[in-house]
């Protein structure tokens, strides 16, 4: 009995009733988030005392960075459900958060090489960081470029669900490896164990950031989900009400 809402995350149908309940709120929270956090880091954040304000840019680079990492592990989660418990929906779910987590990496690429060339003088460096990041990227990209490479979805989405779950290894590299080798990346400032080195007054707006950042990934995900879901479901009888209820409403 404990784990019917597990199974029940498994029913397409299940899922998009439950998820219509949730998307006003995660929208409102998502808008209200990304506002007060971009108006209190980039307008009222102190300047940084070496990099100026060209340090704002932290409040979309790091949030992006995290929520690209975490996203990995949602997508790696997912596929082994999928291979554990046969949920074709986690599959679904698992190839939805590879295509977020693509967009989410180049922003934080992005955004760094933007960072890179007042901070550091160039745009892109082959340091750690930048490269186990590239290789997130890469590794986003092979789930999707794999995925469309077999006929049979079955077969995919077990491959890439071994790729998603072998590739997690990675992660732990990304976030240690300003600790591990020499780098341009300044070591992480903000610490669980240790004292943050980063002001208070810096930190709160890109704390804010990063879960307006993990707000909007749940909606675009939830969202990307019910999409996915309606096309695979077009035939049977729920759906096509759907379609029906919408239609008449116009």
């Amino acid at each position: 009995m404990a784990w019917q809402w597990f199974h029940r995350l498994g029913s397409p149908k299940w899922f998009y009733e439950k998820t219509s309940l949730w998307l006003p709120y995660l929208s409102i929270a998502s808008v209200l988030l990304f506002v007060v956090g971009a108006i209190w880091g980039l307008g009222f954040a102190p300047e940084d005392y070496k990099q100026g304000n060209s340090f704002r840019i932290i409040y979309v680079h790091v949030p992006s960075s995290i929520v690209a990492m975490a996203g990995y592990y949602i997508m790696a989660v997912a596929g082994a459900v999928g291979l554990i418990w046969k949920m074709k929906l986690s599959f679904v779910v698992m190839r939805c958060a590879a295509i977020i987590g693509i967009g989410l990496t180049f922003l934080s690429l992005f955004t760094g090489a933007v960072w890179g060339k007042p901070t550091w003088g160039t745009y892109w460096h082959w340091d750690a960081r930048i490269m186990f990041t590239f290789v997130l990227l890469l590794l986003y990209i092979s789930i999707m470029a794999l995925h469309n490479a077999y006929a049979k979805n079955d077969l995919a989405d077990k491959i890439c669900a071994i790729l998603a779950l072998v590739g997690t290894v990675n992660i732990p590299i990304i976030y240690k490896s300003v600790d591990w080798w020499y780098s341009l990346h300044q070591p992480a400032t903000i610490k669980i164990t240790d004292e943050s080195t980063i002001a208070a007054s810096m930190a709160y707006p890109l704390g804010i950031m990063v879960v307006a950042f993990y707000a909007l990934y749940s909606l675009l995900l939830i969202l990307h989900v019910r999409a996915e879901i309606l096309q695979r479901e077009r035939k049977t009888s729920w759906v096509k009400n759907i379609v029906l209820s919408v239609s008449q409403k116009r």
